[in-house]
């Protein structure tokens, strides 16, 4: 069995989980039990360490006479290093869990843990109503003919009590942060990073460049939003976020907001656990239920966030002397070179958006299509919303009163705004001294 890649481990699993019979798979996958095989059974089943995401499961030289040091071209934070055998360290302090080492290996010496396993028996004996959460980039993510209907109907089918699309609540957290912006940007040299979206954006600001940690808008990624929203309508239920992305896993486990998504799972873990048990969503009936606007929607693609405050602001505050200017940064080196020009002072826009992965969520390490093309399908998805704008989502204002928000003002407001606040500083007032502009 040592033949078997990670991936058809975890599809073994998969199926075993759902037969009921998963401990005598584990067995059988291992029979000589082999280190190895044992570790890649045991992340591929969520029983790897509990935080931790990114493993090293064996030794590249010695088991596999790599050469090409790939993993450590790919990562641009000096995360790895080799050993005096010229085996992987990973430094998880430098650590973003951003997956591109993950994707680099051509050797399965480097994965990332499976969390699916766990929620299996939930799953099948409805135990508690389990909540599937998508992301804004899965439109096209299935197939051409897989609408989010179809997607929802499949999701129903593998034993999901529902379907949200985070979409839907990056509506809300355009909303809080138009009102950040309005709030915190009153004078020349005053600017917002904006945090939502990208955890590999806002833990380059956390590790690498803590000085601008000020300048975060303290509201919680669409992701942990929705997460959160749903839990505070059903308090029993477990929530399931299916992305692009490796480094929610890790965002999903952060101590301050652990308690929003129970398990993360890839375009690609969900496209194979639908191929393990036969189903298939084109070929499902549509489930529609879309209430999110353009602007949520096109979170998806770099420049989403920033074009839809943008829209939103005009919307709100359309008298606003102030305008609002953006700087997008697409891709690990350019939102390098953006947060370092906001260090030097070098400040040229008032909202900084940035996302990790060029072309943002679509180019994602577990994407399925070519971004180019996932970026038509998303603007094409966003056009065909109701609305252009949260503030005139009538989906969104009604969602928010069950929340608890009477008005829009309170998701900046006391108590009520900490289920879509996060505290990564005291206040944004407390900046470094206001830059001149260049």
């Amino acid at each position: 069995m040592s033949s078997l890649t990670y991936r058809e481990i975890f599809g073994k699993l998969v199926r075993s989980a759902y037969d009921g019979n998963i401990e005598e798979e584990i067995q059988y996958l291992n029979p000589d039990g082999s280190e190895v095989v044992n570790r890649y059974v045991k992340h591929a089943a969520g029983r790897g360490e509990s935080g931790k995401i990114i493993f090293k499961v064996r030794d590249c030289r010695q088991e596999t006479d790599c050469r090409e040091n790939e993993c450590q071209a790919a990562c641009l934070f000096n995360a790895i290093t080799k050993d005096e055998k010229g085996n992987v360290v990973i430094d998880d302090e430098c650590c973003t869990t951003c997956g591109e080492c993950v994707e680099a290996c051509k050797y399965d010496s480097l994965i990332d843990k499976k969390e699916f396993i766990p929620i299996v028996e939930l799953l099948k004996n409805k135990k508690a109503p389990v909540y599937a959460i998508v992301a804004p980039a899965f439109i096209g993510q299935f197939g051409e003919h897989v609408t989010p209907g179809k997607l929802r109907a499949a999701l129903k089918r593998l034993g999901f009590y529902g379907m949200v699309e985070v979409a839907l609540f990056a509506d809300m957290l355009t909303l809080k942060e138009a009102l950040e912006f309005d709030t915190h940007v009153q004078q020349e040299g005053d600017f917002v990073l904006t945090s939502c979206c990208c955890p590999l954006w806002v833990a380059m600001i956390k590790k690498v460049y803590q000085d601008l940690v000020p300048h975060i808008s303290p509201s919680v990624s669409p992701m942990v939003a929705c997460g959160r929203g749903v839990k505070k309508m059903h308090p029993e239920a477990k929530v399931v976020f299916i992305g692009p992305c490796i480094a929610k896993k890790a965002e999903a486990k952060e101590k301050d907001v652990k308690d929003a998504v129970d398990v993360v799972l890839t375009f690609q873990e969900i496209a194979q656990i639908f191929e393990v048990l036969g189903i298939k969503p084109e070929e499902m009936e549509d489930d529609e239920r879309e209430h999110s606007s353009n602007a949520g929607r096109i979170y998806a693609r770099t420049g989403g966030v920033s074009e839809a405050v943008t829209l939103t602001l005009e919307r709100i505050r359309p008298d606003r002397e102030m305008k609002i200017i953006t700087a997008q940064a697409n891709g690990v080196k350019e939102c390098r070179k953006l947060l370092q020009d906001a260090l030097d002072q070098k400040i040229e826009a008032n909202f900084y958006e940035g996302m990790g992965c060029l072309g943002g969520c679509i180019g994602g390490p577990k994407v399925r299509i070519d971004p180019g093309q996932a970026a038509e399908l998303v603007d094409e998805y966003g056009k065909a919303a109701e609305s252009a704008t949260p503030a005139d989502n009538k989906y969104v204002l009604e969602l928010l009163k069950v929340l608890g928000y009477q008005e829009i003002s309170e998701l900046l407001e006391g108590r009520k705004a900490n289920l879509f606040k996060r505290n990564f500083a005291p206040t944004l007032k407390e900046t470094l001294p206001p830059p001149e502009r260049h």
